[in-house]
Order: structure tokens, then sequence, then C-alpha cells
């Protein structure tokens, strides 16, 4: 996500306003849930004007995408644009962020088809469901679950559904017929109908999607508009701005235009959209006498130090999906491609999603009965190009160098989702947990031999890592002649448990029954309220290392402190007793 994007409560400096909350706690937590109080009374004339260029400038991209993204998930192309408005209305009231937008995107498009069997009913169904989920995890504060899914996971997954999205196209990119939509199957009946290609398909959808990447290059690559610039300047940098802008939009005008052209002529190369219902959806409710599958992922990431409160978006997502649902939605999330859109066209806040969902809404009112004249070819480019950049080619590279082992998550995800997208989420994230338990289990530990044996702890010590650390310990000391003094720094030792201490207090008995010393140094105040409870027979403490290994070569004038609050020094007796 661009480094644009912004939390609500971190205002733009031409932004000003969003004062911090200074009130009472009852008014902070309402307005912690309702957003909308932070920035709606300091709203000006200067906002208005830009959130209405950035809203615009999303429902220009949200409306060709939308149509799209009802073909990867299965439904008809209207059913896209049901799903497009109503998360821009509750998100004005409850989103966290001026930049996001919710709304259908390709990769929950391609999770909802593999539960809705093409059938719309299902699609309703599970964004009600999913949304009564999102909803409970908000209240119950869950978005902390969040943390435990791998930024290696993560790329593994969108890397693949990218793929699996993009090359899903290319049967409408080349006019194919009767391609399956599981993947492998999609693989080879699509290379083996590749001599079945329609030439019209196929020469409209590769000029589609050059127009698309010669329109974002220039988008990327625009100066900077100055106040010193000529206004003819500043008009053509306007018009090149609004074209690379709305590149979706034009170029499935400009694809719908050839179609109609040679319609008019009475012969059509190409494979068109199917009819799209016309006007506004019904206000119904879902389905619930049907039996259908539940499946949720809400994945919203962080980058280039962009916070939100995931609990607040958990509430908007789960409210606009349930809501969504009574307007024939399937279910949606925040979109990353147009959340940069916004933030680049320096929306403001949130009421810039007014002007979008509007212009969805009229787009369904009036201009569905044009739609059918959009070739599939055109559509599949528009998809192609938005989920091309979602496949991490850097990602291999860079965890290679960083850290290796990050690559098995990474590639278990990414090879297991082409088989079922939820097994590769489920399997990437087991294998990170296994990751983390086992640096939990095996903790590192820095050794230094000579007479007395320091061993230090390089991270925290928990009950799964006990036997390990009590063999590497035996080993060393009691295990060879004749046995040896050990001094374990624990200074990185934050928190013990009772394993943990029947584990410490087993190795102190062996000590002694060899004759040998096991002594600690740098334990921290929580780690000593423990010991201390538990009574430890033979504990020794020792402020340095130094002064242990004094005491353990019977050097005189060294004494280790006894375990009792008289003899603690003093700003550790004060936290004990807190």
């Amino acid at each position: 996500m661009p480094s644009s994007v912004k939390a609500l409560g971190q205002p733009r400096s031409s932004s000003p306003g969003m004062v911090p909350n200074t009130c009472c706690c009852t008014s902070a937590a309402v307005r912690r849930r309702l957003p909308v109080l932070a920035w709606l009374p300091n709203y000006s004339l200067q906002w208005l004007k830009m959130d209405f260029i950035a809203g615009l400038s999303v429902g220009l991209t949200v409306i060709p995408q939308a149509l799209a993204y009802a073909e990867v998930a299965g439904l008809p192309p209207q059913y896209g644009l049901y799903s497009a408005f109503m998360g821009c209305f509750v998100y004005l009231f409850l989103g966290t962020s001026r930049d996001v937008t919710l709304g259908p995107t390709a990769i929950m498009s391609l999770l909802v088809s593999f539960y809705t069997f093409h059938e719309p009913a299902y699609a309703v169904l599970l964004a009600f469901l999913s949304g009564c989920i999102q909803l409970a995890m908000g209240f119950l504060h869950l978005g902390f679950l969040l943390d435990f899914i791998s930024c290696p996971v993560i790329k593994g997954f969108t890397s693949a559904a990218a793929v699996t999205i993009g090359f899903g196209q290319i049967k409408n990119l080349l006019g194919l017929q009767n391609i399956p939509r599981q993947f492998f199957l999609q693989v080879y009946h699509t290379f083996r109908s590749i001599g079945e290609t329609r030439v019209g398909d196929a020469v409209l959808g590769l000029v589609c999607m050059v127009l698309l990447l010669v329109l974002k290059l220039m988008r990327d690559h625009v100066l900077p508009l100055h106040p010193e610039m000529p206004p003819g300047v500043r008009l053509s940098h306007g018009l090149v701005w609004v074209a690379t802008t709305a590149r979706n939009a034009l170029v499935v005008f400009f694809a719908a235009l050839v179609a109609y052209s040679f319609e008019v002529t009475g012969y059509q190369p190409f494979m068109l959209t199917e009819e799209t219902a016309e006007g506004l959806p019904p206000v119904w409710t879902p389905p619930f006498s049907m039996t259908t599958c539940v499946y949720h992922l809400f994945s919203l990431a962080s980058e280039n130090n962009y916070r939100i409160d995931a609990n607040q978006e958990l509430l908007a997502i789960g409210l606009t999906n349930v809501l969504g649902s009574l307007v024939s939605s399937y279910p949606v999330t925040g979109s990353f491609g147009r959340t940069a859109v916004n933030a680049q066209s320096g929306v403001c806040t949130p009421a810039g999603g007014l002007v979008t969902g509007a212009l969805v809404l009229l787009s369904l009112a009036y201009l569905t009965s044009q739609f059918h004249y959009i070739p599939k070819a055109a559509l599949a480019a528009v998809i192609i190009m938005a989920v091309a950049p979602l496949f991490d080619t850097k990602i291999f590279r860079t965890l290679w160098r960083v850290k290796r082992l990050d690559l098995l998550p990474l590639c278990v995800t990414f090879l297991l989702c082409f088989w079922e997208v939820q097994y590769g989420i489920l399997a990437g994230a087991l294998v990170s947990l296994f990751l983390l338990l086992h640096d939990v289990a095996r903790p590192g530990t820095q050794v230094s031999e000579g007479p007395v044996i320091v061993l230090q702890l390089a991270s925290g010590l928990h009950f799964p890592a006990v036997e390990s650390l009590r063999e590497a310990i035996l080993s060393r000391a009691l295990e060879v002649s004749p046995p040896r003094c050990v001094v374990l720094e624990c200074t990185h030792v934050c928190s013990i448990d009772y394993t943990v201490v029947l584990g410490l207090s087993d190795l102190l008995q062996d000590f002694h029954k060899q004759g040998a010393s096991l002594v600690f140094v740098g334990l921290q105040v929580p780690v000593l309220r423990v010991l201390l409870s538990a009574d430890l027979q033979g504990f020794q403490y020792f402020s340095t290392v130094e002064e242990a290994e004094k005491y353990l070569r019977q050097e005189p004038g060294t004494q280790p402190y006894h375990i009792s609050e008289d003899s603690l020094p003093e700003h550790k007796v004060a936290l004990l007793k807190a």
C-alpha cells in the first residue's frame, strides 16, 4: 500500500483538523466506534473538492473492475456492481482510514467462486454469514489474530491467487469456451484448446492490455503539478491525470465502442458480456433456507508505517457484508488497488466514498443495458493487469538473502493454493507456527567454556525448552569428569512458568548430587518473584557474571545474594512488592 495512505488521526499537511481526542472516556469510546465524529466537525470546502475528485476517480475504476470481478466469482456481471456501493456508505461512518475503499476484489472474488457454485443466492448468503463472523470478531477484539499470519504466508497466498486469477482469464482473452475452473484442469484444457483461439478476441484483448500498461506507465511517470506552471500545461497535466487514473473505464469504453460498431454491421468477432439485469438491486433478506459452506478471510496488510484499528475495520467490513447481503452483494473487503487510487487522488476523508457509491448506483440505474456490449476480452485484460502486481517476484530473492527458512511457509502456501486456497493458507500458517514453536522449544544459547561454564540464553525460557536446556547443561557440566560449575545468564528471560521452575529445581538437585554448583545471573524481577515463591533448594543469584565466577572459584570476598526480600537490592524489593 502506498506510503501516502494514512489512518484517520494522522492528517496530511494540507488537511488540518482531525484533532487528537481529549474528551472524556465515554466520548472517546463513541468517537472510537464512530470515527466520522472525529473529522466531520472540521470538514471544509477544500476537503470537499479533493474528496469529490478522489471519489470520482475511484468510481471510474471500480465500475469496470466490479463487472470483471463478478466473472472471477462466477456470477452475473450485475452482482459485481451490487457489491460495490454499500461499503462506500458504511465506511463513511465506521472507517478508520481516509484512503481505504471497500468493495469487490480479485482475491475475494476467487474465494467466493470456490463455494458458490455459480449460484448468486449462495454468494449473498455467504456475504451475510461472513459479515456476522467479522462483526463478532470486531466486538470481541480479535483483530490481534491477524498478527499470527506471517508475511511469507500472505505473499505466497497473494502470488498464487494472482497466477490463478490471471491464468483463469486466458480463456476469455483468447475467446475459448468450455474451460473448467479448477486450476490444473484449466491449464490442461487451455493449452489443449489453444487452436480454437478466436482472432478477434485475442487481438482486442492484447490491445487492451497494451493500452492499460501504457496508461499505467504514464501515470507512474507523470510530473507533479506546480502552481507556477502555465495554464496550458496545467490543463494538459489534468487531462493526462484523468486519462491515466480512469484507464480501466477508458479501455472498457473503447472496447465496447468497437464491439458496438461491429454489432451495427451485423458481424460480431468478440465474445460479449452476458445480459446484465437492469436497475437497482432489490432489498431482500438472504436465503437462509439454502445450505452453503462458510469461508472467511480478512486480510489487510500494513506496509510503509500504515496502521489502522484492526478491530474497527472488522466492524466496518462486517457491517458492510451484512447490509450488502440485503442488496444481493457477495463478500467484499478492502481493495489495495483502489485504495492506492484514492490516496493518489488526494482524498481527505472517507466522504469520497459517497461520490463513488453514487456513481455505482447511477451506473446500475441507467447504464446496465449498455454493459452487454463490453467484450469479455476487455474485462479479462482489466483483471490480468489488476492482479499482475500482486505477484511479488522480489520476495523470493529477498527472503533468500534475509532469512532462507522463511521460504518454507512461502513455498508451501504458494504451491498448495493451486490445489485449494484454504489448504494453502492453513498449511502455510501451520508451517509458520511450527517454526515459531521450534524457536520457543529450542532457544539459542551462547556458551563460554572454561573452568566455569557460562551459558547465556539468547531468548525467553518457556516450558517446551526445559528438556532442551537440561540436556545442554548436563552434557557440558555433569557428564564430564570432573563435573564443572555453571553460570546461567538469564538477562533475556522475562518470565517463566511452573514447568520451568520444576526443571530448574531438578537441575539444582542434580548439581548438588555431583558436588557442583548451578548459579544464576541477570534475573529480572518477574522471574525473581516466581523463584522466590517456589523456594528452590540451593538457589544462588549474583548480579554479574564476574561475581558468580569469583564465588565458584572460591575466591574470598564474594557471596551470593540470599533470596529474601531483606537481602535483595532496594529497588528490586520495591518491585517485588508492587
